[in-house]
């Protein structure tokens, strides 16, 4: 059975108890993300972090598939939408207390082959499981 994804459900519940514990919400953001909207020149190294704080923002909705709000950047009101995909994490400004995301489906490595003729490398020979312990003096 497929289940949707815990992320939006998470992301609600810390920004509760991050609000309840009197801290400020900050989220990270994979600002190249698909359908990512943020004002790009406050972007550095693809990531942004945002105060999602009640003070700062305006319309904060956060949904199943995403972010929305209104927030000021340089004095300018901007409309924010953030994919939770693309939510890299929450935390406490404050105390630096949330949770980091994996990223929504990584891209398994795709499999190498050798050239024509390279030989094998031989298997490595597999290891007992006993645990193996000595004495330190």
């Amino acid at each position: 059975m497929s289940m949707t994804s815990s992320r939006p459900y998470i992301l609600r519940a810390l920004y509760e108890w991050i609000l309840e514990n009197s801290c400020t919400p900050y989220i990270l953001v994979n600002a190249y993300g698909e359908g990512v909207q943020v004002p790009q020149e406050h972007v550095k190294d693809g990531q942004i972090v945002l105060n999602i704080a009640p003070a700062a923002v305006h319309g904060l909705q956060i949904f199943d598939e995403a972010i929305e709000f209104s927030g000021r950047f340089a004095g300018i009101p901007t409309p924010v939408y953030v994919p939770v995909g693309s939510v890299l994490g929450i935390y406490a400004r404050e105390n630096g207390q949330g949770m980091v995301f994996d990223q929504d489906k990584p891209e398994p490595p795709s499999p190498v082959s050798p050239p024509p003729g390279t030989p094998k490398k031989s298997e490595p020979k597999p290891t007992s499981n006993r645990p193996s312990l000595r004495v330190v003096k």
